[in-house]
């Protein structure tokens, strides 16, 4: 692997989920969408950016098809790390595997394995925008009409969608800050599902950084056939 990027972030991928909600044998990330794997689309895209010097990857133990990734990504370095059985604990695994020249206060990204469609540009925002902070993300404005609904799957009440955010990957905060948080938060026993979350809880406020509204994430067969075409149309 090339090692032309001499400056630039280091960038957390966890992989090490199953994904259940999509279905199938095969774990999600490693679908093929085309001739690549949804995983291997994610870290083309996040190679594609200078502002990104190396990615740790965070798989599940015994998953060695990880190894196939390395030899598209001249641009980067890469690492691997194994992960657990929270988002959290990847994370955590990810951020112990960066190397000693990320200081404490470096920034660090983490970024969805499963969001394929994420654009440089967008990367760029955030390392941009949010670095002047204590760190943020990318997020997307509600802009559909928001219903509550009752257990019968009945609507309670029509719920306000101004300020309301989606949140995105990636996300951008300071690793000793990040590891911190993440470890209050398990030791609090509070399951986070991203990690603004996280930060949230030990009292920052993320700067939330517009992104594109195709910056999607892959949950479902029917978003995989979205981000096939997607990604058809670059």
């Amino acid at each position: 692997m090339s090692s032309r990027r001499t400056t630039g972030l280091w960038c957390i991928v966890p992989a090490a989920g199953r994904g259940r909600r999509f279905g199938g044998e095969t774990a999600k990330q490693h679908v093929l969408i085309g001739e690549r794997s949804l995983l291997a689309w994610t870290l083309r895209a996040l190679s594609a950016s200078p502002q990104i010097a190396g990615i740790v990857l965070v798989v599940a133990d015994g998953d060695e098809q990880w190894k196939n990734l390395a030899s598209d990504l001249t641009n980067v370095k890469l690492r691997y790390a194994i992960g657990g059985e929270q988002r959290a604990d990847s994370v955590l695994a990810g951020l112990a595997a960066l190397p000693v020249s990320v200081a404490a206060d470096d920034f660090v990204l983490i970024h969805d394995a499963a969001r394929p469609c994420v654009k440089v540009e967008d990367i760029d925002a955030l390392i941009q925008r949010a670095s002047q902070f204590h760190g943020g993300l990318l997020a997307a404005p509600l802009r559909d009409t928001l219903k509550r609904a009752d257990g019968d799957g009945r609507v309670l009440a029509t719920e306000p969608r101004e300020s309301r955010w989606r949140a995105l990957t990636p996300q951008m905060f300071r690793r000793a800050a990040l590891t911190q948080a993440l470890f209050d938060a398990r030791n609090a026993g509070v399951v986070v599902t991203d990690e603004a979350m996280a930060m949230e809880r030990v009292g920052h406020r993320p700067l939330l950084v517009e992104g594109r509204e195709d910056n999607i994430k892959v949950t479902t067969p029917a978003d995989h056939q979205l981000a096939a075409f997607l990604l058809g149309q670059n």
